[in-house]
């Protein structure tokens, strides 16, 4: 049989990418969202996650007609990957960003753990590392930007991923669960390549995210990789691709635009200063989409 993946947040933009991808590896997906995805093979619920009531009942009610025909009670899922977010500052008042990102990641691992699903993947963010959404120029404490870094934001946003990050934590400790937080850096859409002259002329634009980016596609691989790698706990992973979108070389962007920030090792002449090295050791990730393959420069 397929596995069988509920995600939650599918319609929005990096989700649109990430579950077709998921479909065409030969997962049967639910898309749990406020508004459907009209995506081949996707089956969708519409469910609101801040409601634990409604995310215990799509997780365990049929995904779709065919299931009534095997006579059958509600088949499980194998996994459950939760996008679901308002998804950065200033659409929502503050704290209506932090209650909704919090409330629903708590209420969707806890509904998938407390129905036995024992594989939990979480959208975290490259805004943890505290200076994407700061007031006024903010150094980073080192670069590159690794999973150990002591993340500090001051936006209701980041810090709702952090307090994610916390959560996920404590239901993999308590429960033994897999649970995977992947800190997403600036989702590239195909169709977004066509910015990145745009981003060379002006590298100023895009230090708030320590020129980072992750192409929807890739992050479709990562998410695979990271369902089928089982027995790690709780991690955190970077979620991005090997190289920074800026045409300069990656020691001259940092000492221009953040020249008091130390290094803490050796880093390639163009590599992410948002490191991707603990997915590429420990999930096996090889980046398909280096910007450079469709970007002239």
């Amino acid at each position: 049989m397929k596995k069988r993946i509920l995600f939650t947040g599918g319609s929005g933009k990096a989700g649109r990418h990430v579950v077709p991808w998921l479909v065409n590896a030969g997962y049967e997906v639910t898309n749990i969202d406020l508004v459907p995805l009209d995506s081949p093979g996707v089956a969708n619920i519409k469910a609101d996650i801040t409601d634990l009531g409604q995310v215990f009942g799509a997780l365990s009610m049929h995904r779709d007609f065919p299931d009534l025909e095997t006579g059958k009670s509600v088949l499980p899922y194998d996994a459950v990957v939760h996008f679901a977010a308002i998804p950065r500052i200033l659409i929502t008042p503050d704290n209506e960003t932090f209650r909704v990102n919090v409330m629903g990641t708590y209420n969707v691992i806890e509904a998938a753990v407390k129905l036995g699903i024992r594989k939990v993947i979480i959208a975290s963010s490259e805004t943890t590392y505290g200076i994407c959404f700061a007031d006024g120029h903010r150094d980073f404490h080192s670069f590159p930007l690794e999973e150990d870094y002591d993340v500090d934001p001051m936006d209701s946003y980041g810090l709702s991923k952090v307090v994610n990050e916390k959560t996920a934590r404590a239901f993999a400790e308590r429960t033994g669960a897999d649970i995977y937080a992947l800190r997403i850096g600036n989702v590239i859409e195909p169709h977004e390549y066509d910015r990145f002259p745009h981003y060379f002329a002006h590298p100023e634009i895009r230090k708030r995210n320590a020129w980072c980016y992750i192409d929807a596609r890739d992050l479709g691989q990562i998410v695979h990789l990271c369902i089928e790698k089982d027995g790690l706990g709780y991690q955190v992973f970077n979620a991005g691709n090997d190289t920074n979108s800026a045409s300069q070389p990656t020691r001259e962007l940092a000492e221009h635009f953040f020249p008091n920030v130390p290094f803490t090792r050796e880093v390639g002449e163009y590599e992410a200063l948002f490191s991707n090295r603990k997915i590429r050791e420990m999930l096996g990730f090889r980046e398909e989409h280096d910007w450079r393959k469709y970007v002239k420069i």
